[in-house]
């Protein structure tokens, strides 16, 4: 029972990185041009608001601080790294760089969860970053200091959010829509200003764009940031962090599916790898403990004579 348990919540949680791989067909076919940060603070923000306002649960005490804390490293400063890095780094050498997730959270779940390092997890975080490699990884791909730095910064963040989030838990009573309303609520304050002055207003929006930030909003953040952290409590740290390489999977089939792109016999070898990555990183239900042989009772008559 626990391991089809298991199960069912790594499906779910993975669905939300496959969420988060549709928006890069969102933005493209629905948004407007420019306004990658716009993007996110309209993602992070009206979801988090909404969450807070139906929960009507605000942090207290050393929560205020952890959930800023959370707020910054799970949305506003990975949001703002990954657009930084996806702008320097062209022909999905973001998402390679960014990979190296896994491997920040093995060692941080180390040394702040007491996590055991084991081999199949060191197999599976280079099986991850293959796999990644050969399904968006283009010829003409090129490095940039200012990329690469925004996601290795991007990947630390994502990963020590993680595992604060797993090392913490939720304060007692607090349920998990409120928990993920605070930090896209803190997120989005932050990406605030950084969106309003480094990109600004768009002069028109239309009905199409309106529909492309209900969806981010709606199902970008608010639904999937739910299951996502739902995930985070009840699968190790580790397991988690393998299920974001969803996103580029799902990015590439939506591609291939929706905007006619091509999908090489490479690239399917790439999905084919990730898809095992993820799946040795899952916990496994342990060898039942042998039962210790009953002892026998000696009986009174024994004893006696």
């Amino acid at each position: 029972m626990k391991s089809s348990r298991t199960v069912v919540d790594s499906a779910l949680t993975a669905l939300a990185p496959a969420i988060w791989g549709s928006t890069y067909l969102v933005t493209t076919e629905l948004l407007p041009e420019g306004r990658p940060l716009l993007a996110s603070l309209l993602r992070a923000l009206p979801a988090g608001l909404i969450l807070v306002a139906i929960g009507r649960t605000l942090p207290k005490g050393i929560w205020w601080w952890r959930a800023l804390v959370l707020g910054v490293l799970n949305i506003g400063a990975f949001f703002y790294l990954l657009f930084v890095a996806a702008y320097h780094l062209p022909g999905g050498v973001a998402a390679l760089v960014m990979s190296i997730q896994p491997m920040i959270v093995l060692l941080l779940g180390a040394a702040l969860l007491k996590d055991k390092i084991k081999a199949i997890h060191l197999i599976s975080c280079a099986l991850g970053a293959a796999g990644v490699a050969l399904l968006v990884l283009q010829p003409n791909a090129g490095l940039n200091a200012t990329g690469v730095i925004a996601g290795l910064l991007g990947a630390l963040s994502m990963a020590s959010g993680i595992v604060l989030t797993k090392r913490w838990g939720r304060p007692e009573g607090v349920g998990l829509l409120p928990f993920t309303g605070w930090q896209l609520t803190v997120g989005g304050l932050v990406l605030l200003p950084i969106a309003l002055i480094g990109e600004g207003l768009p002069s028109e929006i239309t009905g199409k764009n309106l529909l492309g930030f209900a969806y981010l909003g709606l199902v970008g953040a608010l639904f999937a940031y739910a299951i996502w952290f739902r995930g985070v409590a009840r699968l190790p740290a580790l397991a988690v962090s393998f299920l974001s390489f969803a996103s580029p999977l799902a990015a590439t089939l939506l591609g291939y599916f929706v905007l006619d792109q091509s999908l090489s016999p490479i690239q399917l070898l790439g999905a084919l790898t990730v898809v095992a990555s993820v799946i040795l990183a899952q916990p496994r239900k342990g060898k039942p403990k042998p039962q210790a042989e009953p002892v026998p009772q000696t009986s009174r008559e024994s004893v006696q004579a």
